[in-house]
This record gives C-alpha cells, sequence and structure tokens, in this order.
C-alpha cells in the first residue's frame, strides 16, 4: 500500500522508543531510508540500529541541535523527503500554584521550540528539493486539556497542532504537507512514568475500544500521512489515534 515510501529519507525525532520508535521501525520496514534521534535509548536502541536505521544522540533543547540533526540527514541521504517531530514529554506533573519559569521553559524547549527549528530548517531543504512532508506529534490533551499536573504540556500541545496547521498553509506552494497525528491513551513509558496503574485503568474505561493503545497502533499513520499515493490531498489536518477516546 505504501510502495511509493520505498527510498524516501525519513528523520524521526524521539525515533528509539515509545510512538518514535514505532514509527521508524514502520518506515524502515515500507523501506524508507530512516534517521531517528535519541536521547535516552535503552534497551530499544539495539532493536532499532538491527533493523538498518541511523540513529545520532543529541539533545534537541540544547543550542545548535536541531541543526546538527537536519545537517546528518542532508549528509547522510543527500535530501529530507518526511520530517516527523515526535520527541516530547511532559517532564513532571506540576500543580498550577507550584508552576515557575523554568519549569514552563523546559516544557516550551522540549515540546515547542524544537520543533519549530526543526520544521523550520526542514522546509528549507523541502523548498530547495520541491517537495516535501512534515509530520508533527500533538496530543488528545491538545484537545481535552491534560489530567491535573499537566497545564503546561496541555498547552504546548494545542501550540503543536495550531502551529502545524499554519505551516500547512505557508508551504503548500512549495508542494509540502504538514499533519499532526494526535495519539490518545498509548500504554509507552511515557503513561509509566506519570501515571500510576490505577490512573491507567481510569483512562481505559473512557475508551470505546476497551483497552490502552500501543505504539504500534499509530505506526500506520504516520505511513498513511507520508505517502502522497495515500494522503496526497490531506494537507492542515489532525488525526486522532485514541480507540474513541475522543470522537470530533
Amino acid at each position: 500500500m505504501f510502495d511509493d515510501l520505498k527510498g524516501k529519507a525519513v528523520v524521526v525525532t524521539g525515533g528509539v522508543t515509545g510512538i518514535g520508535g514505532a514509527a521508524a521501525l514502520a518506515f524502515a520496514a515500507a523501506g524508507s531510508k530512516v534517521l531517528a534521534q535519541y536521547l535516552g535509548g535503552g534497551p530499544e536502541l539495539t532493536t532499532i540500529e538491527a533493523a538498518g536505521i541511523a540513529t545520532l544522540k543529541l539533545d534537541l533543547t540544547e543550542e545548535g541541535a536541531p541543526a546538527c540533526l537536519i545537517d546528518e540527514a542532508v549528509r547522510r541521504f543527500g535530501r529530507i523527503d518526511v520530517m516527523v517531530n515526535n520527541a516530547g514529554s511532559l517532564v513532571a506533573r506540576m500543580p498550577l500554584a507550584e508552576l515557575a519559569d523554568p519549569f514552563i521553559d523546559q516544557v516550551f524547549d522540549l515540546n515547542c521550540r524544537q520543533l519549530i527549528h526543526c520544521c523550520r530548517l526542514a522546509a528549507g531543504v523541502m523548498v530547495a528539493q520541491g517537495n516535501g512532508n512534515i509530520i508533527n506529534v500533538t496530543s488528545i490533551a491538545a484537545r481535552n486539556g491534560a489530567s491535573p499536573g499537566g497545564s503546561v504540556y496541555a498547552g504546548a500541545k494545542a501550540f503543536v497542532s495550531g502551529f502545524t496547521k499554519t505551516l500547512a498553509r505557508e508551504l503548500v506552494g512549495h508542494n509540502i504537507r504538514a499533519n499532526c497525528v494526535s495519539p490518545g491513551t498509548i500504554h509507552t513509558a511515557f503513561h509509566d512514568r506519570f501515571s500510576d496503574e490505577a490512573k491507567r485503568e481510569a483512562a481505559r474505561k473512557t475508551i470505546p475500544m476497551g483497552r490502552l493503545g500501543v505504539a504500534e497502533d499509530c505506526a500506520g499513520t504516520f505511513l498513511y500521512l507520508a505517502s502522497d499515493r495515500a494522503s496526497g490531498y490531506v494537507t492542515g489536518q489532525v488525526i486522532e489515534v485514541n480507540g474513541g477516546q475522543l470522537m470530533a
């Protein structure tokens, strides 16, 4: 179904674990050339590299890091066909009364600022080559709000959704599409870290499909959005992947 992804150059941030790791593996299985950025890889790094995926350990919040990532992709592949901005985190659950500028900066730097620069730099490459595709990862929290302690994260993800829609308008004349994947409650290390078992079970009960998602549930949506054959008339959209947890 996604034969047009064979040979495409794909960059995935946060591309070793969780949703990003599943996306990177799916692109590799479709025949794409993949560069996966990571910061904390864990045992999943072996699986990623065994699939022939190039990796780059890099803290994207450091000054100049997004440029290093894009430069490395161009050095390896000569182009960037698909830019997947998946890196992000809640960082911590922080009540409103305890919010302070350093924490706010940390959340926005990780979820927004580095994403802006990755989009900006990748788009420059895509404009020069005459086409491309940007896929940003937002969250169900962008529309539903997060659970208590996640207010800044929810706001950051709402920014990602709105930013991506504006990119779609701005870049369409250059034959570049921009869309979002919006996961619901996906049981990855993210929810092991920030949600206890009782919280995950409460979330499960709100999902019509009766289970939490897994990272692989999101992978096909990335392939769909990256494929011009499958989704060539789709841009500026937020695709919800949540088992019916949110029905728009």
